[in-house]
């Protein structure tokens, strides 16, 4: 059994400084397994972080893993929020096919219900989960041992799996707690230890959003992240696993820098009693009240300051999104750096950075890289969508891939 020094993890929630650590320089090694060994493919997302971030001299770690693989910009899938882009990545299934159209939706088939990032008394309903099948699912039912350590959808039953290996989402656990434990969980016998993982931080997105991205607090949250990948590398050399462990590093989607100065009422364009809001911000999904269609119309559709505003169903067609029931009527997206806001529903104030804005911008732009024995080495793909990260997800795990939106010529580049 391998030792994880407690005493060395970091408290990325309450702390937001890089974790010090005297262990010597990690080394990345691109040996082949031997034809008896079986490969494991561990998905790491660093919430929030962008791609020009590895710029910053802080992620030597990363820099290796990118230097010695595969690396690239990656294009989220709209709209640029955490919750629909992550189920993205793990289904191959822009939002608007796998049901994650927001972080915050309803749903005229569950009705009375919003789904909340903070109500797990609702998310855990298989209903909001299920227009998806993450890779964990199909996985476990053709007999490839899974561990998710964070990932939206791991902690709940989904088409009737669960991952063999998962913990409920604790944002209070520390960056390298969440290695220890995932080191823990493939520190078994070969027969008994997953062949795909994931493993998540947000403390870097957490460290955008409060301080921004340019901010020398964020910069710090991306040296910790960095620390906490070069542990779990060294877990894997410990183990005699790193050889044969394929990782493939992503983010969620990028981070601009907001302000109270860039805050736009929708009041102004319409009286809010004639609308239902059911979210604001970078982006903004409404309805009209029965019998105000036409005014409410009237007044939104169409370019305005700091935004625009379509009918769902005629969003610009590079979106790939409008036709889920679960999307209001009318879809509002804010020029980068502004937010949109009403009276009744105010955006977060003295916040640093935001995302959800248009995919396309290079600020909403999201992290790829990729290192292992399958993995082509010193390669720069050009940049791609997101979806494909799933075709490339079940190439290397041999898990049969369901129907999906990705195309694996993007990133064919990338493998050996």
């Amino acid at each position: 059994m391998i030792r994880i020094l407690s005493s060395l993890a970091c408290s990325a929630a309450l702390l937001l400084s890089a974790c010090e650590t005297t262990s010597p320089p990690v080394s990345v090694s691109d040996a082949a397994p031997s034809a008896t060994e079986s490969e494991l493919t561990i998905l790491i997302s660093i919430d929030g972080f962008r791609p020009d971030y590895l710029e910053r001299g802080v992620t030597p770690v990363l820099n290796g893993l990118a230097e010695t693989g595969a690396t690239g910009r990656m294009q989220p899938s709209f709209p640029s929020k955490t919750f629909p882009n992550h189920y993205t990545l793990i289904t191959g299934l822009r939002p608007d096919h796998n049901g994650m159209v927001n972080n915050t939706m309803e749903d005229p088939d569950i009705p009375g219900d919003t789904f909340m990032l903070s109500d797990p008394s609702v998310t855990s309903n298989a209903a909001w989960w299920e227009q998806g099948t993450p890779l964990w699912v199909s996985a476990e039912q053709q007999g490839i041992r899974t561990a998710t350590l964070f990932w939206p959808g791991s902690d709940f039953e989904i088409h009737g799996e669960r991952p063999s290996d998962f913990m409920p989402f604790d944002q209070r656990l520390p960056d390298f707690a969440r290695v220890d434990q995932l080191l823990r969980w493939l520190d078994v016998a070969e027969n008994e230890r997953p062949e795909f993982a994931t493993l998540y931080f947000d403390i870097v997105d957490t460290a955008g959003h409060i301080y921004g991205p340019d901010d020398p607090r964020t910069v710090s949250a991306t040296a910790q992240v960095d620390a906490s990948i070069g542990r779990l590398i060294e877990g894997l050399e410990a183990l005699g696993i790193r050889d044969t462990t394929n990782l493939i590093v992503v983010s969620d989607h990028g981070m601009a820098p907001v302000s109270d100065e860039q805050i736009f009422s929708m009041d102004t364009l319409i009286d809010p009693s004639l609308v239902h809001y059911v979210w604001n911000g970078e982006f903004v999904g409404l309805s009209p009240l029965a019998g105000h269609e036409a005014e409410v119309e009237a007044a939104l559709i169409g370019r305005h300051d700091h935004g625009e505003c379509w009918l769902k169903e005629n969003l610009p067609a590079r979106f790939e999104y409008g036709s889920n029931p679960r999307v209001p009527a009318i879809v509002c997206l804010s020029d980068i750096g502004w937010r949109w806001e009403t009276a009744d529903m105010q955006v977060w104030r003295n916040s640093g950075g935001s995302h959800g804005y248009d995919p396309e911008h290079p600020l909403m732009h999201a992290l790829f890289i990729a290192n292992g024995p399958a993995i082509a080495n010193g390669v720069t793909v050009d940049l791609f969508d997101n979806v494909s990260v799933y075709p490339l997800l079940a190439q290397l795990t041999g898990v049969e891939p369901v129907a999906n939106d990705g195309d694996l010529t993007q990133l064919e580049d990338a493998l050996n």
